[in-house]
């Protein structure tokens, strides 16, 4: 998932039993697609229970909060094998118990769905995009049972199949395992077909697009010639591409206007989705599409054993998700560049503002990466009414683990010859990836002592960087590569970084202060009403900048504010402006020398 979201394709294992062989059979048919609904089918053969524990998911892989798909579903009814209804007990919101069968239950029940992203469904006239653990019942004791889905498309529409599952026909699909199901997402539209073949170590693998958009065929070809280059790049890091299960590795690629910006991946596809048109956002779209290509390696095959096995019914916490997550993202935007998809400017200032949103978060001093990743099921799409602290208390562990990738490379590259962040990953992939054997932080560790062979050198980093809260040098570290790690407004006063609207010229925190800042030192918080400055009104964004410029860092001024209905006022420490960037050396005034920029070609250049 692309910083909104991605999924693990992970062992579904629900108190599993070794009798349960029968094939499950599902059909989805969309009459109703005007009002986004679908109508589903399932049928239970040779149940040995006398009670059948049926169950809509609650999360879904590559998500780590709860959902509760349940409350999508309604009309829900049950016969038997000779048509008789059976009894249906509610246990709990997301499951159905089934008794009186005999051996056999066929449900069916009225699916809603209004999302088109990697989470959620989205059904209307001009598609069906689903999300499977959002879209079909599960039984308790069949998670081993091979599984068939036919779709029933209306007469009169265009539609046809984009899914990972092995096709039996142009509409009916066969999953092995439940598991292989629920990780398998599908889209129903009239899109079109972009596909190529690569040799891989004498193998042929294809990898499609089911393009489905509102642009014109340039956009599309464009966006699949760059595609194209993306998996190239991705697959000179690691030698080889994976084995995909039927040969095939589908990129399920919706942008219309009913989409929802997201990114997941699974074993052999991934959807990527936007509101937005290929014409427009490009570059956004190609980033996602690297992100989530990038994870059929890290995380789909290499993968975290605090996420095995993944628990549908409940939410899933991991520790390390700032490598799953945060080391693909680093990478999801060098393949971009290596690709010659963004520019050396772009891609400076890519890793420029991600560094710079960790070096000013206050984040940092609570709680470690492996913490960070530990928030997932509070932050990852959870949903709450009440405000949180996540400002100052949280850094997102993709934006978290991208900055300590890079670390990891630029120290790699300069401490030991030969060696970059792509051997690292080589490595992981030959012993966990490969064979599929999840890892384990300490497997992370001692794979670094392994490639580096310096154990004290993985050690320092993982107890420093990883479980602690020390972040590296990055200027020393971006020197080698002729780039400078400098404040982007020296020695220009400011209030910190202040989040600060002015809706009827009213100078508004829309957000809680930063731990530390200067109207945090005052007594401002969320909500707050800034009404002088130094005695100035403040009713515009330029009014405070004017006030500001006039002014040194460490001066104090006094400040007045509503808070709360009340008129206060205190007096504020100005800082200097806190914001980093990343400048090449020949734009600041220094020479690029031939070592450096050798650096910059072995670590930027394509592969």
């Amino acid at each position: 998932m692309r910083r909104f979201c991605f999924c693990f394709f992970l062992n579904f294992l629900l108190s599993v039993s070794a009798w349960a062989q029968a094939e499950v059979h599902y059909s989805l048919a969309f009459p109703n697609a005007v009002h986004h609904e679908a109508e589903v089918t399932v049928e239970f053969r040779e149940i040995k229970t006398p009670t059948l524990e049926v169950r809509m998911s609650r999360s879904s892989p590559g998500r780590y909060a709860l959902h509760e798909f349940a409350k999508n579903v309604y009309n829900v009814k049950a016969v038997n094998g000779q048509g008789k209804p059976v009894t249906i007990n509610r246990p709990n919101p997301h499951q159905w118990n089934l008794s009186n069968h005999d051996g056999t239950v066929k449900i069916t029940y009225t699916l809603f769905g209004f999302r088109a992203d990697g989470t959620y469904n989205g059904i209307d006239e001009q598609h069906a995009h689903l999300n499977m653990p959002a879209t079909l019942m599960y039984a308790i004791g069949f998670e081993n049972s091979p599984a068939t889905v036919k779709f029933t498309i209306a007469s009169g529409k265009n539609w046809t199949v984009a899914t990972q599952l092995k096709p039996v026909n142009e509409t009916t699909f066969w999953a092995p395992t439940m598991q292989y199901l629920m990780d398998s997402p599908v889209e129903l539209s009239n899109f079109t077909w972009q596909q190529w073949q690569i040799n891989d170590k004498g193998k042929t693998k294809t990898i499609r697009i089911a393009l489905h958009h509102t642009g014109i065929e340039a956009d599309a070809n464009r966006y699949t010639e760059a595609t194209k280059q993306v998996v190239a790049q991705a697959r000179a890091v690691y030698g080889e591409l994976p084995e995909y299960d039927y040969g095939t590795y589908t990129f399920i690629a919706c942008y219309m206007p009913q989409s929802v910006g997201d990114g997941m991946e699974h074993r052999n596809s991934t959807v990527v989705t936007s509101t937005h048109p290929l014409a427009t956002h490009f570059a956004d779209h190609l980033g996602t599409v690297s992100h989530e290509f990038f994870h059929s390696w890290n995380v789909e095959r290499i993968r975290p054993k605090s996420l095995e096995p993944f628990n549908f019914a409940e939410a899933n916490m991991s520790d390390a998700l700032w490598f799953a997550e945060g080391f693909t993202s680093y990478y999801g935007d060098l393949l971009v560049h290596r690709s010659k998809n963004s520019t050396f400017d772009e891609a400076i200032t890519s890793f420029g503002n991600e560094l710079n949103f960790v070096l000013n978060a206050p984040g940092k001093n609570y709680f470690s990466p492996v913490e960070m990743s530990m928030q997932a099921p509070f932050v990852d799409a959870a949903q709450s009414i009440d405000p949180i602290n996540r400002l100052n208390t949280y850094i997102s562990y993709y934006t978290y683990g991208s900055v300590i990738a890079l670390a990891l490379d630029l120290e790699l590259r300069q401490k030991f010859k030969n060696l970059t962040l792509d051997n690292y990953m080589q490595a992981l992939w030959q012993t966990y990836g490969k064979p599929e054997k999840p890892y384990t932080l300490t497997d992370l560790q001692n794979s670094l002592a392994t490639v580096t062979r310096d154990e004290a050198f993985a050690r320092n980093f993982f107890q420093n960087h990883i479980f602690g809260k020390t972040l590296t040098d990055y200027k020393n570290l971006l020197k080698a590569a002729g780039l400078e790690l400098r404040k982007s407004l020296p020695g220009k006063a400011s209030l910190g970084l202040v989040p600060i609207a002015f809706p009827d010229e009213k100078a508004t925190l829309t957000n809680f202060t930063f731990v530390g800042s200067p109207l945090y030192q005052a007594g401002l918080d969320k909500q707050d009403v800034i009404l002088r400055l130094n005695n100035q009104p403040i009713t515009s964004k330029a009014g405070l900048d004017a006030v500001l410029t006039k002014h040194q860092p460490n001066d104090k001024v006094t400040i007045a504010f509503m808070q709360q209905g009340q008129v206060k006022q205190s007096s504020v420490t100005l800082t200097e402006n806190p914001s980093w960037e990343i400048v090449p050396t020949e734009n600041a005034g220094g020479k690029l020398t031939k070592t450096q920029k050798a650096f910059r070609q072995n670590w930027l250049g394509s592969k």
